[in-house]
């Protein structure tokens, strides 16, 4: 659906809310109220579909009218079989049973209603994938059968689309500059299947190409919506009609809104993390490290966005006492290895959700080498005013440590060669003291400085320190 490394994690509701919203889904609801109807005198075919003659009653039941009130039966009759809702008691007699699932949905738990609807989802997924009934009539034969090479129709490879596109919208809900739930045009969703990223002006036959898939996805969404997984404005009708025929009223075309608009649910997000985990992706929630320790919440935050980052650390906070914790997490700040300052950066931004009670635990460490200027920064931000002064050593240090931890988190960003200059500038023996440092990091940081300065004087005298530092260093 997406690759491994680019998944942000993801903010869930609770499980009781995801709980309450798969239930409400009209699908699954109207198939749990056609198992509850289902008795001993209802039939079924040999494929486990509702018998024609039943229909009727089950769009009575469900509250259902209109040309496709027996078809909407069908579908959630077919949802219920399919999820355990209804059993097949005896196949040839084509009697059927209350499902063991079906009690699950009343007196189970949030866990246990979730995983009915996932394995809704996964048929209706299934459904999606499927051409149009229509087109599957067109290609029958003289005997009946449907001839599928006539179709053109790869199961297997309009599943894998439908994932790409599912993927892609939840890669648009999900992380820092993400649309969270503002809509997405499907033009857009099905222009991202179709154009080349390196394409300039599509051709003719592309735009026909993306006109072609943006229907197929109207026509999915307008399955998926009715499980939860999305909420879903399908294209507008009056842009599909005859361009000779009259319009009652003329169309707006600029409207992108009426060229279908679809977003994620919130249990749409939960349902797709649950997939993408299924199919070995890593895809992370906030607040699933809140019972780990203060070294994994480091490690573990260090590519989230900053907003995520914050989440998952102040629902780790909230689960402890501040003082002990802000002594954890200065302990799992420590090391020299190539992940440390990107820890000590986000240990900073932990403590400065703690407040007062961290005092004691930063005062502790004033002549720590490795933490002695975090603390300094942290108590002097925090209004004490007996904070010692730092050794120059400590500022170089601790200056070195900024940078690296920088550019673990950013790369070459532009906020970092603006650190990069405003260094450089305030301090004109800057790089001969710089490549004396005691840090592990300090020649990959004066490469940086080398590559991010735009003056060429200075830059070379950033590699010069570099060679130095990784002479002295050994390597």
């Amino acid at each position: 659906m997406s690759d491994r490394s680019s998944l942000p994690p993801v903010r869930l509701n609770s499980e009781a809310q995801l709980a309450r919203d798969a239930l409400a889904a009209p699908l699954l609801s109207r198939a749990a109220r056609l198992a509850r109807w289902a008795g001993p005198g209802t039939r079924v075919g040999a494929g486990g579909e509702l018998a024609e003659e039943q229909l009727p009653g089950a769009a009575d039941v469900l509250g259902l009218t209109g040309e496709d009130a027996a078809a909407y039966a069908s579908e959630a009759w077919r949802l219920a079989v399919d999820t355990g809702l209804v059993e097949i008691v005896d196949e040839t007699e084509g009697t059927v049973a209350a499902g063991e699932e079906l009690a699950l949905l009343t007196s189970g738990a949030p866990q246990d209603v979730l995983g009915i609807w996932l394995a809704a989802l996964d048929t209706v997924l299934a459904d999606a994938s499927v051409p149009d009934l229509d087109d599957l009539v067109d290609t029958m034969g003289e005997g009946g059968e449907i001839d599928l090479s006539a179709l053109d129709w790869d199961p297997e490879e309009e599943a894998r689309l439908l994932d790409e596109v599912l993927g892609s919208l939840y890669l648009l809900t999900v992380g820092e500059s993400a649309l969270g739930e503002v809509p997405v045009p499907l033009p857009a969703l099905a222009a991202s299947m179709v154009v080349p990223a390196d394409m300039g002006e599509p051709t003719d036959d592309v735009l026909q190409q993306v006109s072609d898939a943006m229907m197929r996805l109207d026509d999915q969404f307008r399955l998926l919506e009715p499980i939860g997984l999305v909420a879903f404005q399908p294209v507008d009708e009056a842009l599909m009609a005859d361009a000779d025929e009259e319009q009652a009223a003329p169309v707006d075309d600029l409207d992108v809104s009426r060229y279908g608009m679809v977003r994620l649910t919130p249990l749409g997000l939960y349902g797709l993390r649950a997939r993408l985990i299924e199919a070995g992706f890593p895809a992370p929630a906030v607040g699933e490290l809140t019972d780990k320790g203060a070294d994994t919440l480091l490690d573990g935050t260090a590519d989230f966005p900053p907003a995520a980052a914050q989440a998952e650390i102040e629902q780790w906070l909230a689960r402890r006492e501040l003082l002990p914790a802000a002594q954890e997490l200065l302990a799992a700040a420590r090391g020299a290895d190539q992940g440390a300052p990107l820890r000590r950066l986000h240990c900073q931004q932990a403590l400065s959700l703690v407040g007062p009670e961290a005092g004691p635990a930063l005062r502790a460490v004033l002549d720590d080498p490795e933490l002695g200027g975090l603390a300094r920064v942290w108590l002097s931000e925090n209004g004490a005013s007996d904070v010692p002064p730092p050794s120059e050593a400590m500022v170089f240090w601790l200056t070195i440590d900024t940078v690296a931890a920088q550019l673990a988190a950013e790369g070459n960003s532009a906020e970092l060669q603006a650190l990069v200059e405003g260094l450089a500038q305030q301090h004109s023996g800057f790089f001969d003291a710089a490549w004396r440092v005691e840090h592990p990091a300090v020649p990959d940081v004066l490469e940086a400085m080398g590559r991010l300065h735009p003056d060429k004087r200075v830059a070379k005298e950033a590699r010069k320190a570099a060679f130095k530092a990784r002479s002295q260093q050994g390597g």
